[in-house]
């Protein structure tokens, strides 16, 4: 067999190169604190940012291109409706040109009827009468015979129609005139009633005048003859009470002027006037007095038995206050023996903890960590 150079396949070793070199890269870019982002990615985002102000400015310049067209579709608009009010103008005087060219009155077929007879032209058929026919008649026999006749009547009906108006219009002004003269005199007379009418209103205000004074006399001088009247009433009152406050018991202090029977006899006793008391007597003193003795002493027996309840009162709650600080007593020591009972189970609980922990940290976790241990965390991309 022969010996043949075949060429070396790389291909495996340039996939590992090329996955060890992004590898790299993605560490770099992972691991890297400045640039680093927790579940970002910078370039897609700027990307992004990149997209949406190439979006905007495109969007600007569409916005831009439109009101381009918009103006110049504007200033199309603005010539053409220019350009068809010309046209119209012009189409205008090409018709009032062609009337007066073309559409005269006397081309027309009954000018010579209408026109001819006024003497506004003066044309003239070349052709002989003789070679005409009937059809090319202009003018029939009997026609415009009596015409300045005619005329000369017309004109004397439209003088006389003339001189009935002149004769009208004069005949109005002159009853106008009469009008307006007739009008001032009224005017006049109206003003001279008015003067009068003016006379009697003034004179009517002064009598009501004179008539309210009269009346305001007459009242002022009932007002003062009330007045006086009322003054004298109460004078004449004032003096009758001044009289009877003199002649009355209520001056002389009679003392049984001050009690009055009640009605239905002398079981009530006599009522005393309270404005016309003016004291009791010995006897009703001496009795006010053997009374209120008498209340004295019971206050004082009944003051005695208030203060005997009192002091049994204070002997049953000094008994209560002993018997609930005996129970008072009783319920500290119960609850000191609780929590001396709690205090040694908290304690052997304390110790039981501190075995297990000497347990944990002596016997079961023995195998420390060492430094190598932790390099072996983000130490890989993936």
């Amino acid at each position: 067999m022969y010996k043949v150079d075949l060429p070396v396949d790389n291909s495996a070793d340039v996939a590992v190169e090329r996955r060890r070199a992004a590898e790299a890269a993605r560490q770099a870019r992972i691991f890297n604190t400045r640039h680093r982002v927790m579940g970002l990615d910078l370039k897609a985002l700027e990307q992004q940012v990149a997209e949406n102000k190439e979006r905007e400015e495109m969007a600007g310049q569409r916005e831009r291109a439109f009101d381009m067209l918009r103006v110049t579709q504007d200033e199309v608009l603005m010539k053409q409706q220019q350009e068809e009010e010309e046209r119209r103008a012009e189409l205008n005087r090409d018709l009032i040109q062609y009337r007066a060219i073309r559409q005269r009155a006397e081309d027309t077929r009954d000018a010579d009827l209408n026109v001819h007879l006024q003497g506004a032209l003066g044309l003239s058929i070349p052709i002989p009468e003789s070679e005409l026919g009937p059809a090319s008649m202009q003018v029939f026999q009997g026609e415009g015979i009596g015409n300045n006749d005619k005329r000369r009547a017309q004109m004397e009906q439209t003088e006389r129609a003339l001189r009935a108006q002149r004769e009208q219009s004069e005949k109005l002004q002159k009853e106008n005139k009469l009008k307006e003269l007739l009008k001032g005199k009224e005017l006049v007379q109206q003003d001279l009633r008015a003067v009068q009418l003016d006379a009697l209103e003034e004179e009517c205000k002064r009598a009501g005048r004179i008539a309210l004074n009269n009346y305001n006399h007459a009242q002022a001088a009932e007002c003062v003859e009330k007045e006086r009247k009322e003054r004298m009433r109460k004078e004449g009152k004032e003096m009758a009470e001044v009289w009877h406050m003199v002649t009355s018991d209520i001056l002389t202090e009679c003392p049984k002027a001050a009690e009055r029977q009640v009605d239905g006899g002398p079981v009530g006793g006599p009522r005393v006037l309270t404005d016309r008391w003016r004291g009791m007597s010995p006897v009703q003193l001496s009795a006010i007095r053997r009374q209120r003795e008498e209340q004295r002493l019971e206050g004082k027996r009944l003051r005695e038995i208030e203060r005997q309840r009192e002091a049994a009162w204070d002997f049953q709650r000094m008994v209560q206050t002993r018997e609930d600080d005996e129970e008072e007593r009783k319920a500290m020591e119960l609850k000191k023996e609780k929590r001396m009972e709690m205090d040694r189970y908290n304690e052997q609980l304390a110790r039981e903890q501190r075995e297990h922990q000497q347990f944990l940290s002596k016997t079961l976790y023995t195998n420390r960590p060492t430094a190598q241990y932790f390099t072996q965390f983000s130490s890989s991309s993936r």
